[in-house]
């Protein structure tokens, strides 16, 4: 029914005179629950279904959304009326690159259907387990699933149906002794079903593990401030990736379309420059499988596609928009995403990550005489042009003569982008891939799944304790 209307709002807009229309209509169903020590918290169960409707009048956007579909031909000309307006101050006309038109069904793969008994059976596991330790004072578990059937129509002939789930679990222990409180969280999931948290990781094995870290954080010590070699882990590597190498490589940024209320891009102006170690290499690639960026289409209908953004520590290319690829005079590489269809869609990461070496993660910490080893993302600070940035980490480890040895609690990694970029000497084999559930950008705010990831990798950056 949404499929119908989809096509009558586009031909509705172009017998309004625009230059260029699209379309998309999307089904939205997500149930799910948090889990408190045992006992449920908050159920989620959601449905929404609607349009969103672009414009291209006179070189200037207008768009509409609507769940009411009594309401489309009204809005459109109202878009319509906006857009022409914007234009006689606008000094720059959207011009839209080219792209092929396309008629296409996709359905992604679920290997097993989520249905609430089982998504349940297996978060009050976890729970148990996390709780089975004394020194565990508060354990919280966030599961759902989600599926989005997405049909996207535009004035060119393209007309796409894409259908998709998402299973996400969500562990935190928190520990508590003496005054001191340490916790543990880790992010599991992917699109597909059941499977994502069942077969692709050991759910039971990483609530333990997330458990046992929190209350031997307990008893670790704290860090002394100090600019040292650091080798990082995969986990910790894909919020990097994403601060400080995704976020700076999204043409609106670039072109300091952001900078009001996200920010813009250090390396604006120096494509083709050297701005890494020769072992900097950086994709942004929605063809992965199963992570939470994995598309075939965009929301302007631009086929999916493995984008090389930095190679041998030279910058090569950024994520385009249709409009912003004419500015760069680049082919669209499909990097426009929208949260839902009452969102225009905005340059979008959809699994940018640094690429794997040719070292064992365990020879890359042999060579470390002083040291340290981060592991797994927690918060990040970075500064508008993501120039400066600090990261914490959930716990590091000191490295002393090639050895592991103390845990160590409350670090923060803190850096420059060209300054680190340029350090890194070693990249490790056991690349992986980390879904990332609450990417915000955009006014109005638009929260965005995705993946980020990476591999083990060795650098210098400078070390000390939060708060310090």
């Amino acid at each position: 029914m949404l499929r119908e209307h989809a096509e009558k709002a586009i031909l509705f807009a172009q017998n309004q005179g625009c230059s260029y229309c699209d379309a998309r209509s999307e089904v939205i169903e997500k149930h799910g629950f948090v889990i408190e020590n045992g006992h449920i918290e908050h159920i989620v169960t959601h449905h929404e279904s609607g349009i969103g409707i672009r414009v291209l009048c006179d070189g200037a956007w207008g768009f509409y959304s609507t769940s009411d579909i009594t309401m489309i031909d009204n809005g459109i000309t109202n878009a319509i009326k906006a857009a022409k307006h914007y234009s006689q101050k606008k000094k720059s006309k959207v011009i839209l690159a080219e792209i092929p038109s396309v008629i296409q069904n996709i359905k992604y793969k679920i290997k097993k259907e989520v249905t609430p008994y089982s998504l349940g059976k297996v978060a009050f596991d976890c729970d148990r387990i996390i709780r089975d330790n004394k020194k565990i004072t508060k354990s919280i578990v966030s599961a759902s699933s989600s599926t989005v059937s997405k049909y996207f129509v535009n004035s060119e002939g393209t007309k796409i149906m894409q259908e998709f789930s998402d299973t996400i679990m969500d562990l935190t222990a928190i520990a508590h002794q003496a005054g001191l409180t340490q916790s543990i969280n880790t992010t599991e999931g992917g699109r597909g079903g059941l499977e994502k948290i069942t077969e692709s990781v050991d759910m039971f094995s990483i609530a333990k593990e997330t458990s046992d870290k929190a209350v031997k954080l307990l008893d670790a010590k704290p860090v002394k401030e100090e600019k040292a070699t650091v080798v990082m882990n995969p986990d910790f590597v894909a919020l990097l990736a994403h601060e400080i190498l995704g976020h700076p490589s999204e043409a609106d940024r670039v072109l300091g379309k952001e900078m009001a209320w996200a920010g813009g891009a250090w390396w604006a102006g120096m494509l083709g420059e050297q701005i890494g170690s020769k072992n900097l290499n950086v994709i942004d690639d929605p063809t992965i499988e199963g992570n939470l960026g994995w598309y075939n289409y965009d929301d302007e209908g631009t086929k999916s596609q493995r984008k090389q953004l930095v190679k041998d520590g030279k910058l090569v290319d950024h994520m385009y928009s249709r409009e912003t690829a004419s500015i760069f005079n680049r082919k669209p590489n499909a990097s426009m995403r929208a949260t839902s269809y009452r969102f225009m869609p905005l340059i979008r990461m959809a699994c940018t990550c640094i690429e794997k070496g040719d070292w064992n993660p365990q020879e890359m910490i042999k060579d470390v005489k002083n040291g340290y080893l981060i592991s797994n993302m927690k918060i990040p600070s970075i500064d508008m042009r993501r120039y400066n940035w600090s990261i914490s980490c959930q716990y590091a480890n000191k490295i002393e003569n090639g050895e592991v040895s103390d845990l160590l609690r409350d670090v923060i990694v803190v850096g420059t982008a060209p300054e680190f970029f340029n350090s890194i000497d070693a990249c490790g084999k056991d690349f992986t891939v980390r879904p990332i559930t609450n990417c915000g950008k955009g006014d109005p705010m638009q929260q965005m799944k995705m993946g980020n990831g990476g591999p083990s990798i060795r650098g210098v950056a400078t070390v000390k304790s939060v708060g310090a």
